[in-house]
This record gives structure tokens, sequence and C-alpha cells, in this order.
């Protein structure tokens, strides 16, 4: 069961003791293999800010910068990529004859952009569902990459329904990064997608002195899927120094800790937030035994904070959006402020600490990234 650590007026926040314990099989070694073999494929910067090491009374601070990842403003790509090459090839392992397919997926505007783009590059076609308050501008991103979109006037999770009707139709496939019962294949290799960043952090701080990984991970949390990814990696190694791994949501969407909260799998309502692709108010279903067994501690963080932790970074030459920022925001508000040094000790910080946040896309429109195709 989760416990509270502070007042729920004072800061949403939840700590689950032993998760540093928990241990689980790793990603497949492959995944990064592949992503490496992409035409375009590098490491996205590792960055480290003595500044905020200074503010957060830690060690050190690295910002895992994934601005630029694969031609696109989001780490998103190296999940559709990994999964829309297992789906091909599993379909010719099955006899089915390679014509052209439909991808078909519903988003708040990364995942969506990084499947069409995929789409694209493999010659074919992607039908993407938005839910209602996705910016013009990340629509019209989708759109430019040849993918057709259907708008939705409804929350997220609606969007996910009307796209799941859409591909129960032959030469059509779900690939969508949130998993539900009957539907957990394909959300499982969008996972293991993901480990690449991972696996690109090892490296990065072995070369800055840090061989033995962080102290702890920020990770922001939409349905759950990265930090799915973050707990299968830092579960899957030896238990000495285990990183404490915190998930950070936006206070207008915070499914995952309020089913942590409640020790299980719950829905909330969802309202309007800046942090648009984290508005999400149903944990994905292969994520939740992680985070439940593997997360240290969920706290959600108002749409203030994120605009705050954007503005910071931006300054200290880090490009992030509110979606990224949140894992700054998150960081600030459970080691400042009341109850601080409680949530300090719950995870296991002191003043020698290593931070790693990841900031998991930059502004909607990124002049620091190429975008061709």
């Amino acid at each position: 069961m989760s416990e509270n650590a502070s007042s729920l007026h004072v800061l949403p926040w939840c700590v689950r003791p032993g998760a540093r314990t928990w241990r689980c099989d790793p990603a497949p070694a492959e995944v990064r293999a592949f992503h490496a073999a992409l035409p375009d494929y590098s490491p996205t910067r590792l960055t480290e800010l003595p500044s905020l090491a200074a503010e957060l009374g830690v060690g050190r601070v690295f910002v895992k910068d994934e601005s630029c990842r694969l031609g696109l403003p989001a780490f998103k790509a190296l999940g559709p990529s990994w999964a829309v090459h297992r789906t091909l090839v599993e379909r010719a392992a099955n006899g089915v004859e390679q014509g052209q397919v439909t991808l078909v997926t519903a988003t708040d505007g990364n995942h969506g952009r990084a499947l069409a783009r995929m789409a694209r590059r493999l010659g074919q076609n992607a039908h993407v569902f938005v839910p209602q308050g996705v910016h013009p501008q990340a629509v019209a991103a989708i759109v430019a990459e040849q993918a057709k979109v259907t708008e939705v006037p409804g929350p997220y999770d609606e969007a996910v329904r009307r796209a799941a009707e859409e591909a129960a139709v032959p030469d059509a496939v779900l690939v969508q990064d949130t998993a539900w019962p009957g539907y957990e294949q394909i959300p499982g290799w969008i996972v293991e997608g993901y480990s690449t960043l991972c696996a690109e952090i090892d490296e990065q701080l072995a070369a800055e002195g840090v061989a033995e990984g962080p102290d702890l991970v920020s990770v922001p949390v939409g349905v759950g899927s990265l930090a799915q990814a973050v707990v299968t990696h830092y579960r899957s190694r030896p238990s000495e120094r285990a990183a404490a791994l915190l998930s950070v949501e936006p206070e207008a969407a915070a499914c995952v800790l309020e089913s942590l909260t409640r020790g299980e799998p719950v829905s909330v309502d969802t309202g309007d937030t800046i942090m648009a692709g984290l508005n999400c108010g149903t944990p994905s279903s292969i994520a939740w035994p992680y985070l439940r067994a593997g997360l240290d501690a969920a706290v959600a963080v108002a749409d203030s904070d994120s605009a705050r932790a954007a503005g910071d970074l931006a300054v200290l030459g880090v490009s992030s959006g509110p979606c990224g920022a949140a894992a700054l925001a998150g960081v600030r508000v459970a080691l400042t402020g009341v109850g601080a040094e409680e949530r300090r000790t719950a995870l296991g910080l002191g003043p020698s600490s290593v931070v790693v946040l990841l900031s998991t896309e930059g502004p909607a429109a990124n002049p620091h990234c190429t975008t061709g195709h």
C-alpha cells in the first residue's frame, strides 16, 4: 500500500517504500542496435546543470534533452519506430500479404507525429485521432507527415476508443502507446523502444565519471509507458545503489498518483493543462504492475510549476516544452518546501546525490531540431 508523505492540501505526493528492492527482466538488447542503424540516429544530449544542483541541494544534476530525437522534438520516435518494425516483421512471419497497411493511433501530439513519420518513411498510411484541446500547431505537424487526422470532441481516452474502432478492419493496425486487457503486445514493443534512451544515459553518465548510475531519475508520466521503460531499466540492474524513481504528472491528470494512492489502477477525470502530452486519465494496463512495484514516489505539479521550469531550463540552454519541464518541476516541489526533508529521506537523497531529469520534449516548434524526412 502507498502512504501519503504530506497533506494532499500541501503537495499531491505518494511514496512507495521498498520499490528499490523490486526486480524485473531487462528490455531486449537488440532494440538499441535497431535504433543505432537508423540513418538519422544519434544519442540525445545529457547536459549537466550545476546551478540546479546547488538549488536542489544535491551533488550533480543532469538533464536528458529529448528536444531533437530522430528529427522530431520529443523522445516518442523511439517507441513507434521499434513497434512498427516488429509489427511488420510479425505480419510477414505470419504469412500476411505485404501490401500497404494503415497505422492507426490516438495522440496528444508527439506520439502521433512519430507514428506518421515512420509510416511515411515505410510507404504506409497513417490515421491519427487527436482529442479536444490539442494545439493546432501539433495537429498541423501531423498533417505535414501526410497522415489523415481526425479530431475528436472529447478527451484522450475517447480518442483512443475511436482509434481502436477504426483499426478493427483488415489492413489496419492499431499502434497505441497505452495498453488494456486484450491489447498489450504492440504497446509492449513501444515500451521496449524507449529503452534506448536509458541505455544512452548509462553511457553518458559513465563518460561524466558516474559509472554507478544516478541516485534519482525524474520522469514525466502520461499513461506510464516511458515510466515503465525507466522502471524496467533500473529495476533489472543489480541491487547495489539502486536509483530512486519519481513520476511527475499534471495536477489536472494525475491518474498514476491516484492509482498508487489507492493501490489499484483507476481512471480520473482530466482537466485542462499546458502539459498536453501528459493529459491522460487511465494508466496503461501493462505499465501499471511496473509502476506499482518499481516507482519510489509520485508527485503532481501545477501548470505554473511546469511553465517556470521550462523558462528556467531555457535560460540554462535546454530547450524544453511543458511536459519535458515537468521532470524539473516535480523534483523542485519534492525536494523543497514544507515536508522536504521527509521526502528527501524517502528518496534516499543527500548532498552528493546524482539526479537525472528526463526532459521528454522540446517546444512544439523547435528551431534546433531538423525535421526533414
